[in-house]
């Protein structure tokens, strides 16, 4: 079961996005400011991460940023969330590597099948890009 790592100061979202990753066979793991992401990333890497951009502590940006400098050979996805939508936000999400962004407000279904994607890539990827 693939473990998705879910990170936003918002407690209705953090539940909304629980519910329902966990609702499509994934377990969940949730972390408030980007502070605790990091640490919780170092300490066990996720299958996945989702989180917001605007948080307390450390934000979504920062968080992105010090993975990719902390684990340069990072495997598993990032999607970013936030309802910024300016150009600069997108510029620096394509910048690094297996990054999406996500417009808020995010639609649960949208946010899963996303997630679908990215795993199946990467089983494709896995088996040298034979189904």
């Amino acid at each position: 079961m693939k473990k998705i790592l879910i990170v936003d100061d918002e407690p209705h979202m953090l539940r909304v996005l629980k519910f329902t990753l966990e609702r499509a066979g994934y377990r969940v793991a949730t972390e408030c400011d980007g502070q605790a992401g990091l640490e919780h990333v170092l300490a066990d890497a996720p299958d996945a991460l989702v989180s917001d951009i605007r948080m307390p502590r450390m934000d979504g940006r920062e968080l992105v940023q010090a993975i990719h400098r902390q684990m340069p050979d990072r495997r598993f996805p990032i999607l970013v969330m936030s309802s910024l939508t300016g150009r600069e936000e997108r510029d620096w999400v394509q910048a690094i590597g297996n990054v999406d962004f996500l417009e808020k407000p995010v639609s649960p279904r949208q946010l899963i099948a996303r997630l679908a994607r990215h795993f199946e890539a990467a089983n494709c990827a896995l088996e040298g890009g034979h189904a």
